[in-house]
């Protein structure tokens, strides 16, 4: 099976979708809990609202297939926590976004397969995004990292109440210019239909934080949707009605990235 797919643009935007995934190889799912064989903390359909924007306004896309539960891409490879202090789901986790076990009791990994994880899952995707980014910015002069996410809009463990619609990360300002920042606040705060923040519960995780490099060519930004926006977080079943109106915001959004 395919580690990622990634389709070549010719603008300078790079969408990374790190989360799509949601494949569990039979061996690891033979040892989940089956409730977490689903992987429910996927970020549903994250494909289908970028990748039609992608190829209308020629940017790349790439996308793992495995599940974030096999290894988390948008985590460092050593395993660090991204806020510390606060409860999170890790490198290779062993709790959901519920807080509950993801392993039969006793089957969890050990330290010799998370490594080997890293090895055959994080690895090979990052290189790609890395090799990806010095083509466009090479090509361009420079080149913007579009981080696509989506989760629940409750996730009691991470955060209380309902989390906002648009949630917009820029490492608290440190991962893009403030150019790019307020164009791109500026288009979220031209419309009522969706609240958002910035910076707020989500900055950007690791790839964003890593990548981010704005005095050296490369922005970085990361979108977290609320899944409740666009589908329906039981089922997971995608929602045309809902989905039309957050892809052409998303689409108003990326075009801020290339200046539009």
């Amino acid at each position: 099976m395919d580690i990622f797919t990634l389709e070549r643009g010719t603008a300078p935007l790079l969408i990374s979708l790190p989360h799509d995934g949601s494949h569990i190889p039979d061996a690891i799912a033979a040892r989940m809990q089956p409730a977490a064989r689903r992987s429910p903390d996927t970020d549903w359909h994250v494909g289908k609202l970028y990748e039609p924007l992608a190829r209308e306004l020629g940017a790349s896309v790439l996308r793992p297939q495995a599940s974030r539960y096999v290894v988390d891409l948008n985590r460092p490879a050593d395993g660090h926590a991204l806020y510390p202090g606060r409860r999170e789901t890790g490198l290779v986790s062993t709790i959901g976004f519920d807080g509950q076990p993801l392993y039969l009791e006793g089957q969890e990994p050990d330290a010799d397969e998370i490594a080997q994880r890293v090895s055959d899952w994080w690895q090979p995707y990052h290189r790609a995004l890395a090799e990806e980014v010095e083509r466009l910015r090479v090509q361009h002069g420079h080149v913007v990292l579009w981080e696509g996410h989506s989760i629940r809009s409750h996730v009691p463990m991470l955060f209380e109440g309902r989390l906002p619609d648009f949630n917009l990360g820029t490492a608290d300002g440190s991962s893009c210019g403030a150019d790019l920042q307020w164009r791109l606040t500026n288009v979220l705060e031209s419309q009522e239909d969706y609240d958002f923040v910035v910076n707020g519960r989500f900055k950007g995780g690791f790839i964003t934080r890593r990548f981010g490099q704005p005095g050296e060519g490369v922005q970085a930004v990361q979108l977290e949707l609320s899944q409740h926006r666009y589908m329906d977080e039981d089922s997971f079943a995608w929602d045309d009605a809902k989905a039309a109106p957050v892809q052409a915001l998303i689409g108003q959004l990326l075009r801020a990235c290339l200046g539009g």
